[in-house]
């Protein structure tokens, strides 16, 4: 495709996509890799809330979170999702859409380590999605798990991963007056030919 150069130039989408991400990396002030992850409830209802994506593997992306969340009820439920990042110092985006599946392994147990003790101790804690009496109820949990697990706690075994592989992935850059640039690729199952093509804006 003569016209995919410059910032879109490259055969692999994942590599395309890590280096947005490292050049946002040197430009957004504030978590450059949040993510706005889209799912449905049982209803059809759409969700959306901000997460942040933690790896862009070789075929998927991977985020992590309570199993016991109302977003992973329905990322279980219905085994697909979406999500866009999106970066304002660079005028881009990526959009993503594809299957779901767990990542609640040894990569999972080796990302829980990396955290920050208070992130493994608010793991602990938060009953997330659930009704909460007030602050002062959560601080007592932590200090509640902080008694309990110690320095050293164990990925919980309501949290973990999980890892979404693409079935369409779109890149969209800004451009002059709004005559945005936008590259739609598109494979009909995992591990397939990725099919590319221009968007009009």
């Amino acid at each position: 495709m003569s016209d995919r150069d410059g910032i879109f130039a490259g055969d692999d989408p994942f590599d395309i996509a890590r280096r947005w991400l490292a050049e946002a990396e040197e430009t957004e002030p504030n978590d450059p890799n949040a993510i706005a992850l889209s799912t449905v409830d049982a209803e059809g209802l759409p969700n959306v809330r901000m997460v942040l994506l933690k790896e862009i593997e070789a075929d998927a992306f991977v985020f992590y979170t309570n199993y016991g969340s109302q977003k992973a009820q329905e990322l279980d439920g219905a085994g697909k999702a979406a999500f866009v990042m999106h970066w304002k110092s660079l005028r881009r985006q990526i959009r993503v859409r594809g299957t779901i599946s767990r990542e609640d392994g040894a990569q999972a147990d080796a990302y829980y380590a990396s955290r920050s003790l208070k992130s493994r101790l608010g793991a602990w804690a938060s009953h997330q999605s659930r009704p909460l009496s007030g602050r002062a109820a959560l601080l007592a949990e932590v200090a509640r798990v902080t008694a309990r697990h110690g320095t050293n706690p164990d990925r919980p075994p309501f949290w973990g991963g999980y890892r979404i592989v693409p079935s369409h992935i779109e890149f969209w850059a800004d451009g002059a007056f709004r005559l945005h640039d936008r590259f739609a690729w598109h494979r009909p199952d995992a591990g397939g030919i990725w099919r590319i093509q221009r968007l009009s804006p």
